[in-house]
C-alpha cells in the first residue's frame, strides 16, 4: 500500500517527500481533531475511584471523640 502511494506521488523525490509529509499531517490532523474526541467518552480514563485504606477488621473508620484505654491504646467511644 505504501509503495503504491509512493509511486503515485508526483514531481520526483522532492515532491514525494513533501507529498508524504502532507499526507501524514492530514492523517494526524484527522485523528487528533475528529477520531480521538469522538472515542474519548468511551475510554475509562476519567473513571477513577480513590478510596482510603480499610481499617483492620473492615468497616468504616470511627468518628467522634477518642479516649485512651486502660492498656494505653486508643479506642473510639
Amino acid at each position: 500500500m505504501y509503495g503504491w502511494i509512493w509511486n503515485k506521488l508526483p514531481f520526483g523525490l522532492p515532491g514525494k517527500i513533501i507529498g508524504s509529509l502532507l499526507l501524514i499531517g492530514i492523517a494526524v490532523w484527522l485523528l487528533w481533531y475528529h477520531l480521538f474526541p469522538a472515542v474519548e467518552p468511551l475510554l475509562p480514563f476519567d473513571d477513577v475511584q480513590v478510596e482510603g485504606p480499610t481499617p483492620p477488621g473492615g468497616g468504616e473508620t470511627p468518628t467522634g471523640p477518642v479516649e485512651p484505654s486502660p492498656g494505653g491504646s486508643v479506642i473510639p467511644t
